[in-house]
């Protein structure tokens, strides 16, 4: 009520109904004829209610923040987190950027012609079959969109990428998370959990975290007992540094209910562009063009993709460090005692004990590694190939913490 003005006549006006929990409640609002009183309410409260426990996904630390929280010269850190390509992008790909940067005034190619066509060509595919992500996690997310409902379900490994279940919740779905014996997704349990409700199934091969992947024969031991309602999405971020990688390209051209995601981020060393594509049948592709916003993807990024796809030189020099770099941590993994996951990625699954502690001693260091904690693994920690140097510094520091 506003000082200095005389009461008028109290009106009691019906507001509306909420549940929430096991309780109904009645919101009024009370006005005088210059006076509103609303009900004691806030917005969030309006908001979806599966919501409500969902956890953000945590991205490996930056490298600029730890400079700034632990008073560290940038160039001192290493970050060997986040599975990025220590070589950094295609030479090729930085002209194609630098030259596509004069024409940013323009909007970009909102239908990603001359990259889809570039892509297409590559797996042997028309257009049509290519869609274009903000990173490949767009994918996911427009595969949610275009659909799955409240009260659907997911199905993904337990120790698969955690984004899987977060996708599945923002849309109102249950994620069913499968034991990995080992740590590699059991594909015949995986298709024992197909309900009439399951509407996706995640299969990462190779799976981050763990590095591990699945073959081709249960691949297909797995599709032949798919019913037809359900997508099955192979995320194949770390395909590249297969030597044999399992053909899922196959089903895309019989015309299964299939989308495989790949990304720019890896081998191709452009993580900063967010960027990637999937593949799939026209049908599918078409929905999920309906569901992405315009211009998802930049033109800088697009520039860079096509020339980065284009050189198989850089993939092979990122390729041969991999191998490099695995077989060295395997092996010092080994003397050192430490149990391992062997990886057919660009990155180590190890058990160091606390990983959180290893984690924060060795930020304290200047290296960044990735606590597993968030992936019901907190004795673990994943340790991406960096350059050798990098590798070796890695290592004593990893001593030094378990020393210490």
């Amino acid at each position: 009520m506003k000082l200095g003005k005389k009461p008028g006549p109290r009106v009691v006006r019906l507001g509306w109904m909420y549940e929430k929990g096991n309780r109904l409640l009645l919101f009024t609002w009370h006005h005088h004829p210059s006076d509103v009183y609303f009900p004691m309410s806030t917005i969030t409260e309006h908001a979806h209610p599966w919501l409500e426990n969902l956890v953000a996904y945590d991205p490996g630390k930056p490298i600029d923040e730890t400079a700034r929280e632990l008073g560290l010269d940038p160039s001192e850190i290493i970050k060997i987190a986040s599975n990025e390509n220590p070589l950094g992008p295609s030479p090729k790909a930085v002209e194609a950027m630098k030259e596509a940067a004069s024409g940013v005034h323009i909007y970009p190619d909102g239908g990603g012609y001359k990259l889809r066509n570039a892509i297409a060509e590559k797996f042997g595919l028309g257009r049509e079959n290519v869609i274009l992500g903000n990173g490949s996690n767009e994918i996911i997310e427009l595969i949610g969109h275009g659909f799955l409902n409240p009260g659907d379900n997911v199905i993904a490994a337990e120790h698969a990428f955690v984004v899987y279940k977060l996708m599945a919740t923002l849309f109102g779905a249950e994620a069913i998370e499968v034991p990995d014996p080992g740590f590699v997704h059991d594909l015949d349990a995986m298709a024992e959990a197909i309900t009439p409700k399951t509407k996706k199934i995640f299969i990462a091969n190779p799976n981050n975290p763990t590095g591990t992947m699945v073959g081709e024969d249960e691949i297909e031991r797995f599709m032949e007992k798919v019913p037809d309602h359900v997508m099955v999405i192979f995320d194949e971020a770390y395909y590249e540094f297969l030597k044999n990688a399992p053909d899922t390209m196959k089903y895309v051209r019989e015309g299964r209910n299939v989308v495989i995601m790949r990304t720019f981020s890896k081998i191709q060393g452009l993580a900063g562009l967010r960027i990637g594509y999937g593949l799939t049948t026209p049908e599918i592709a078409e929905v999920l063009q309906k569901c992405r916003q315009p211009f998802n993807t930049n033109a800088i990024a697009q520039a860079g993709a096509i020339a980065g796809l284009a050189d198989e030189e850089h993939q092979q020099r990122t390729r041969d460090l991999n191998d490099k770099g695995l077989a060295f941590y395997h092996s010092a993994f080994a003397e050192m005692g430490l149990e391992y996951i062997p990886s057919v990625a660009n990155f180590v699954l190890v058990k160091v004990g606390d990983g959180d502690a290893v984690f924060d001693t060795m930020l304290k260091r200047g290296v960044i590694i990735r606590a597993m904690r968030g992936y019901k693994l907190p004795e673990w920690v994943r340790i991406s190939i960096g350059t050798m140097e990098q590798n070796y510094r890695c290592i004593e520091t990893l001593k030094e913490a378990l020393a210490g």
